[in-house]
């Protein structure tokens, strides 16, 4: 009994951690304070640097440019330019940390697990998940890379789709009386799209990262090769399912310990009786995948 008060005990500790990370992780990536109070956009040399996670230019507090934006400039501006700087930064956080991006350094991520921690009805497995999965694939080659290329000065995502851009566009809209005057349809449904995710994010966890997010997409081609990955002793597992049964992604670990869908939460090893699940860096053996 001791061991199991000790165990949850130091569960809620690392899950603390991960969540402080979060949130450090974020203010660093909105660190322009000043402009929450002004609705003012920071325009210095930070915004010529990607972050790694989803967030938005235009946010008041940014002090860094998104990815997935900068990637749709390139490729829609009125001269097509190859996005060399911009690829080379999304494989180096590929490579490095895979998906752990999305688990520890995405204020979006951040913002759903704090919705979700809200008491409401939880429903993470149902039958058109595994399907559903998917359509973040479409959404990167679709709206992030082929519109972009087809209509010139088109960031097709972040018009219609990114929720990132519409907190933003309310930051903006809340200390700005002219950018308020501005606002019409479009934004009315990006409004709506933003609700449909918070809502959604009550009852399933982290539904953009699940279904929507090209740069979630993105990253979890490089899950299983990432230098920051998880790591399966074999002879450790027992095949007891806990790994499964906490895994709010709809994984087997003790499966596919590096599968796409992996945002490296840490629920996994955090459960895991034997201790056969870890994450962390370099080349420990893995389970067959």
């Amino acid at each position: 009994m001791d061991s199991q008060v000790k165990s949850r005990k130091s569960n809620r500790r690392r899950k603390g951690l991960h969540l402080g990370i979060q949130g450090v992780a974020t203010l660093l990536q909105n660190a322009n304070f000043k402009g929450f109070f002004t609705g003012k956009i920071y325009t210095g040399a930070g915004k010529k640097v990607c972050v790694p996670g989803l967030n938005c230019y235009s946010c008041p507090g940014a002090v860094g440019a998104c990815p997935i934006g900068s990637l749709q400039n390139s490729l829609g501006g009125m001269k097509f330019r190859f996005p060399y700087y911009v690829l080379g930064l999304l494989i180096f956080f590929g490579a490095l940390l895979g998906r752990a991006v999305c688990g520890f350094l995405c204020p979006l991520g951040f913002l759903q697990d704090l919705i979700y921690m809200i008491p409401f009805v939880k429903r993470n497995k149902f039958k058109l998940d595994r399907y559903l999965r998917y359509f973040k694939y479409a959404v990167l080659l679709g709206l992030v890379i082929i519109l972009p290329l087809s209509i010139p000065l088109t960031p097709a995502f972040c018009k219609y789709v990114c929720p990132s851009g519409t907190i933003a566009g309310c930051m903006q809209a809340a200390s700005n009386k002219l950018v308020r005057g501005q606002l019409g349809m479009l934004f009315n449904w990006k409004l709506i799209v933003l609700l449909i995710i918070i809502v959604s994010a009550l009852i399933v966890w982290r539904p953009f990262c699940k279904y929507l997010c090209p740069l979630g997409a993105w990253y979890g081609f490089f899950n299983k090769v990432a230098l920051y990955r998880m790591h399966l002793d074999p002879e450790k597992c027992t095949h007891c399912h806990a790994c499964e049964n906490v895994c709010k992604m709809n994984i087997d670990p003790s499966k596919n310990p590096n599968s796409m869908e992996c945002v490296r939460c840490g629920d996994c090893v955090r459960n895991c009786p034997t201790q056969a699940l870890t994450a962390g860096i370099g080349g420990k053996k893995e389970g067959k995948n």
